[in-house]
Protein backbone atom coordinates (compact mmCIF):
# COMPACT_ATOMS: atom_id res chain seq x y z
CA UNK A 1 0.00 0.00 0.00
CA UNK A 2 1.00 3.42 -0.84
CA UNK A 3 1.78 6.12 2.15
CA UNK A 4 -1.52 7.94 3.09
CA UNK A 5 -0.37 11.38 2.51
CA UNK A 6 -3.12 13.14 1.79
CA UNK A 7 -6.87 14.07 2.51
CA UNK A 8 -9.94 13.69 0.24
CA UNK A 9 -13.04 15.11 1.59
CA UNK A 10 -16.49 14.22 0.57
CA UNK A 11 -19.70 15.44 1.14
CA UNK A 12 -22.93 13.61 -0.40
CA UNK A 13 -27.09 15.12 -0.15
CA UNK A 14 -29.39 12.74 0.56
CA UNK A 15 -32.57 13.31 -1.46
CA UNK A 16 -35.47 11.80 -0.75
CA UNK A 17 -38.41 11.49 -2.41
CA UNK A 18 -41.90 9.47 -1.64
CA UNK A 19 -39.63 6.11 -0.40
CA UNK A 20 -36.59 6.63 -3.53
CA UNK A 21 -33.04 8.67 -3.34
CA UNK A 22 -31.63 10.44 -6.23
CA UNK A 23 -28.92 8.64 -7.47
CA UNK A 24 -26.13 9.49 -10.17
CA UNK A 25 -24.99 6.60 -12.79
CA UNK A 26 -21.83 7.73 -13.59
CA UNK A 27 -18.32 6.77 -15.21
CA UNK A 28 -15.41 7.31 -12.80
CA UNK A 29 -11.76 6.36 -13.63
CA UNK A 30 -12.77 4.24 -16.29
CA UNK A 31 -15.32 1.99 -13.43
CA UNK A 32 -18.98 2.11 -13.28
CA UNK A 33 -20.87 3.95 -10.49
CA UNK A 34 -23.82 4.69 -8.92
CA UNK A 35 -23.78 7.14 -6.12
CA UNK A 36 -25.22 10.01 -4.43
CA UNK A 37 -24.96 13.10 -5.71
CA UNK A 38 -22.12 15.75 -4.21
CA UNK A 39 -18.48 15.28 -4.32
CA UNK A 40 -14.76 16.85 -3.04
CA UNK A 41 -14.49 20.13 -0.92
CA UNK A 42 -12.30 22.75 -2.63
CA UNK A 43 -10.06 25.03 -0.20
CA UNK A 44 -11.63 27.58 1.33
CA UNK A 45 -14.91 25.84 1.39
CA UNK A 46 -17.47 24.74 3.87
CA UNK A 47 -18.92 21.14 3.44
CA UNK A 48 -22.31 23.23 2.72
CA UNK A 49 -20.99 25.38 0.76
CA UNK A 50 -19.65 22.19 -1.45
CA UNK A 51 -23.30 20.57 -1.21
CA UNK A 52 -24.64 23.75 -3.19
CA UNK A 53 -21.85 24.15 -5.71
CA UNK A 54 -21.58 19.91 -6.62
CA UNK A 55 -25.38 20.45 -7.16
CA UNK A 56 -25.41 23.49 -9.51
CA UNK A 57 -22.54 22.02 -11.11
CA UNK A 58 -23.68 18.29 -11.78
CA UNK A 59 -27.59 18.97 -11.77
CA UNK A 60 -28.01 22.32 -12.39
CA UNK A 61 -30.13 22.21 -8.93
CA UNK A 62 -30.62 24.70 -5.41
CA UNK A 63 -30.79 22.15 -2.64
CA UNK A 64 -31.88 22.98 1.09
CA UNK A 65 -29.69 21.50 3.55
CA UNK A 66 -31.86 19.90 6.30
CA UNK A 67 -29.53 18.50 8.27
CA UNK A 68 -26.78 15.95 8.77
CA UNK A 69 -27.37 12.23 8.37
CA UNK A 70 -23.88 10.43 8.49
CA UNK A 71 -20.26 10.87 8.92
CA UNK A 72 -17.61 8.10 8.20
CA UNK A 73 -16.21 6.73 11.25
CA UNK A 74 -13.76 4.43 9.65
CA UNK A 75 -10.39 4.76 8.09
CA UNK A 76 -11.10 4.32 4.39
CA UNK A 77 -8.27 4.99 1.68
CA UNK A 78 -9.38 5.93 -1.51
CA UNK A 79 -10.20 3.74 -4.29
CA UNK A 80 -8.99 5.82 -6.92
CA UNK A 81 -6.16 7.41 -4.95
CA UNK A 82 -4.35 5.07 -3.09
CA UNK A 83 -2.19 7.77 -1.43
CA UNK A 84 -5.22 9.74 -0.20
CA UNK A 85 -7.74 8.98 3.08
CA UNK A 86 -11.35 9.81 2.03
CA UNK A 87 -13.57 11.44 4.77
CA UNK A 88 -17.34 10.97 3.81
CA UNK A 89 -20.54 13.32 5.29
CA UNK A 90 -23.96 13.39 4.33
CA UNK A 91 -26.55 15.34 4.34
CA UNK A 92 -30.17 15.13 4.02
CA UNK A 93 -31.74 17.26 1.37
CA UNK A 94 -34.54 18.95 -0.65
CA UNK A 95 -34.67 19.78 -4.00
CA UNK A 96 -36.17 23.57 -4.83
CA UNK A 97 -36.21 23.18 -8.57
CA UNK A 98 -36.90 19.67 -9.59
CA UNK A 99 -38.59 20.80 -13.05
CA UNK A 100 -34.88 22.53 -13.69
CA UNK A 101 -33.02 19.31 -13.45
CA UNK A 102 -30.29 18.60 -16.18
CA UNK A 103 -27.33 16.77 -16.51
CA UNK A 104 -23.91 18.90 -16.97
CA UNK A 105 -21.09 16.77 -16.11
CA UNK A 106 -20.46 14.57 -18.87
CA UNK A 107 -19.79 11.62 -16.68
CA UNK A 108 -23.02 11.30 -15.22
CA UNK A 109 -24.69 8.74 -17.76
CA UNK A 110 -28.15 9.23 -16.00
CA UNK A 111 -30.26 10.21 -12.50
CA UNK A 112 -32.61 8.00 -11.25
CA UNK A 113 -34.84 7.68 -7.86
CA UNK A 114 -33.63 4.25 -6.43
CA UNK A 115 -36.47 2.63 -4.33
CA UNK A 116 -35.36 2.52 -0.73
CA UNK A 117 -37.45 -0.75 -0.14
CA UNK A 118 -35.01 -2.32 -3.15
CA UNK A 119 -31.39 -4.09 -2.38
CA UNK A 120 -28.53 -1.45 -2.70
CA UNK A 121 -27.10 -0.95 -5.82
CA UNK A 122 -24.51 1.40 -5.00
CA UNK A 123 -20.82 -0.17 -5.76
CA UNK A 124 -18.76 1.76 -3.05
CA UNK A 125 -19.18 0.44 0.61
CA UNK A 126 -19.72 3.45 2.39
CA UNK A 127 -22.78 4.58 0.19
CA UNK A 128 -23.74 0.85 0.75
CA UNK A 129 -23.35 1.88 4.46
CA UNK A 130 -25.65 4.87 4.21
CA UNK A 131 -28.20 3.17 1.97
CA UNK A 132 -29.13 0.77 4.90
CA UNK A 133 -29.17 3.25 7.32
CA UNK A 134 -31.80 5.25 5.14
CA UNK A 135 -33.59 1.99 4.79
CA UNK A 136 -33.72 1.82 8.58
CA UNK A 137 -34.63 5.60 9.02
CA UNK A 138 -37.24 5.96 6.38
CA UNK A 139 -38.91 2.28 5.95
CA UNK A 140 -40.16 2.08 9.37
Amino acid sequence: MEKINSFNIRAYGLCINNGKVLSLFEMYAGEKLIKFPGGGLEFGESLIDCLHREFREELNLEIEVLGHFYTQENFLASKFRKNEQLLTVYYLTRIKNLPDLKIKEKSIERVEWISLSEPSPFNLPIDRLVFEKLQKEFLK
